[in-house]
């Protein structure tokens, strides 16, 4: 029986390989987005925090290096929370892009498995119309010594 050899079968293996990378990268990028969001977050949290302290700072009996200390804390906060949503806003590019990059590869894998599907096809084909020679050639035979058996007989 004839073997199948697929002769792009480095390509597609190469196609695995790069859709692992690809899907590596994606979850490298979406985890650093997801810890930048959590930073950004805990930013948020800590601004809220300074907040509710100045608050009853100046409510309650005024201490004036406090409340400047708590001004100066909130503005950080603020400061700080800018940059880090600009760090965000990178992450989510990578994350994008990234996935754009992983949507390519799959595609290309897919492409490469349906094309050696095809190919398999293609030699199924082959191979049964092989069988059908081969069996028409044996019939064929048989037919012309039983016909030559029946002349001499």
């Amino acid at each position: 029986m004839a073997k199948f050899i697929y002769s792009m079968e480095n390509i597609l293996n190469i196609k695995y390989k790069l859709e692992d990378q690809a899907k590596s990268d994606y979850a490298l990028a979406k985890a650093e987005l997801d810890r930048q969001q959590e930073i950004l977050w805990q930013l948020h949290e800590r601004r809220t925090g300074y907040s509710d302290r100045l608050t009853e700072s100046i409510s309650s009996t005024l201490n004036l290096q406090e409340i400047r200390q708590l001004q100066e804390a909130v503005e950080n906060m603020k400061y700080r929370i800018r940059i880090q949503a600009g760090v965000v806003k990178k992450a989510e590019k990578k994350v994008e892009l990234a996935e754009q990059k992983l949507t390519f590869a799959m595609k290309e894998r897919k492409t490469h498995e349906k094309l050696k599907e095809n190919a398999f096809e293609v030699f199924k084909q082959e191979v049964q119309a092989q069988e059908s020679k081969e069996i028409d050639e044996l019939t064929s035979f048989r037919y012309g010594i039983k016909a030559l058996q029946q002349q001499n007989a």
